[in-house]
């Protein structure tokens, strides 16, 4: 059954893009890959942009004045929980926007820090990675000691 599982996995679409199927041999951040990576970026802008436009039409139609405290208040942490998602993903969209720069000056795919690659199942799971599996680990332990 794990096995099964672990197909499932492997076969999901990630914003609407197959993941990428590494050739033995095949040289690393090739255009084919830049090609797959810019399309799964692509289409994830995409979809945030979608949504933050839906969240501003949702504001500018569900503002009503309440004339109870509590539907007031319920519909303020809604609206107030729902701007900070959508701020995440302003923040997100810079982040692709740096990711589609990179790969159109080559550099997508190896760590900031030290210039190794940083493989393609890395980021086919976090597109935006700007580091290898092993400096952001560092990264993360330095943050830990620091708090």
């Amino acid at each position: 059954m794990p096995a099964k599982k672990s197909k499932e996995i492997t076969e999901e679409l990630r914003h609407g893009v197959k993941p990428y199927t590494l050739k033995k041999g095949e040289k690393f951040m090739n255009k084919k890959q830049r090609t797959h990576f810019n399309l799964i970026l692509s289409n994830w802008k995409e979809e945030i942009e979608e949504e933050l436009e839906r969240t501003v039409h949702h504001i500018q139609d569900e503002v009503l004045n309440l004339p109870d405290p509590t539907d007031r208040a319920s519909q303020e942490t809604d609206m107030s929980l729902e701007l900070r998602s959508r701020d995440r993903e302003r923040k997100l969209l810079k982040k692709i926007n740096e990711a589609v720069e990179r790969i159109e000056s080559e550099e997508y795919g190896y760590c900031e820090k030290c210039g190794e690659e940083i493989g393609v199942k890395r980021l086919e799971a976090r597109p935006t990675a700007e580091l290898c599996i092993d400096c952001k680990t560092l990264d993360e332990i330095r943050e830990k000691q620091m708090v």
